[in-house]
């Protein structure tokens, strides 16, 4: 009988759900799994902004090692939190089908007098705080740390007026409040509500074994986001969002970046072939580039 899979993970509700979601596909198509719990910096430091930190992949670093160092065999990660050049030796294994891409504002305010009110905002994203500061320039945004939970309950102590999350993991830890309001205006990040698995680069055998989890249709579209990002990120620090849907052969792909105050939005929309899903990504990077997203601060 072959050994268990390792399944490397971080010890948050969301990473573990997202690491038992992975063990029981696995499991059900009759391959034997195991959890294994890794620490990472951005666990620990619960106290500073994410974008302070400095850290490249502060959420995937500790799991990349433990993958390097043979102490587990698969790590699972939120797409969007994984640096889209990987560490050297780890490679994708899946992307699983991806659950909502968007942001949702859970908030005790009524949505229709955002616009009237001065309210303060919990997000520690540049760019939900770029692309909210945009549309309401007269409200506050505040740095938020701390678990899902953690978040809501500053909520609702009166801390802030109104946090932003990931529609998907609240979907994930079946938490999500009925004071919600889907930001389907605002842009995610690149790959935002996708699995990622990552192995070793020569782990043949497990590349085998989880190739089945992937999706082709999701692959597609966190492939021309993260292409994106990585073209944009080579001389652009602006905040940016990016999501890409596929219907019937055409992929959509919608695109941006702000100043991050708010004040400066380019925008780039385009259609294309779903076969060229690279292509889309790069292209509307040259596309804000050409419009002078590399300038924008």
């Amino acid at each position: 009988m072959s050994a268990p899979i390792r399944i490397g993970a971080r010890e948050s509700k969301l990473a573990l759900w997202q690491a038992n979601h992975v063990k029981y596909l696995l499991e059900a198509s009759g391959k034997a799994c195991e959890l294994v719990l890794i620490k990472s910096e951005g666990d620990v430091n619960l106290t500073t902004p994410l974008y302070e930190i400095g850290v490249l992949g502060i959420f995937t670093k500790a799991l990349d090692i433990a993958l390097l160092e043979n102490r587990i065999d698969i790590a699972v990660h939120s797409m969007k939190d994984v640096p889209v050049v990987q560490a050297q030796g780890i490679t994708e294994a899946a992307v699983l089908k991806r659950g909502s891409p968007f942001d949702i504002c859970v908030t005790n305010i009524s949505p229709e007098l955002f616009s009237q009110k001065v309210i303060t905002i919990g997000s520690s994203s540049l760019r939900r705080k770029a692309q909210w500061l945009n549309r309401y320039p007269r409200h506050t945004i505040e740095p938020i740390r701390g678990n899902v939970e953690t978040r809501l309950q500053k909520l609702n102590s009166g801390q802030f007026d109104a946090v932003i999350f990931a529609e998907a993991g609240l979907d994930r830890l079946n938490i999500k409040p009925q004071n919600y309001v889907l930001l389907n205006w605002m842009l995610p990040a690149p790959a935002q509500g996708a699995l990622l698995v990552s192995c070793r680069q020569d782990d043949k055998l497990m590349l085998e074994k989880c190739k089945f989890l992937t999706d082709e249709n999701t692959f597609r579209c966190v492939t021309a986001e993260r292409l994106f990002l990585r073209k944009l990120q080579a001389g652009c620090s602006a905040p940016v969002g990016a999501l890409a849907e596929i219907i019937n052969d055409e992929i959509i792909f919608k695109g941006n970046a702000l100043t991050l105050d708010g004040t400066q939005k380019l925008e780039v929309e385009m259609r294309l072939n779903k076969s060229d899903f690279k292509l889309i990504g790069v292209k509307a990077a040259e596309d804000l580039i050409e419009k002078g997203a590399l300038n924008l601060r």
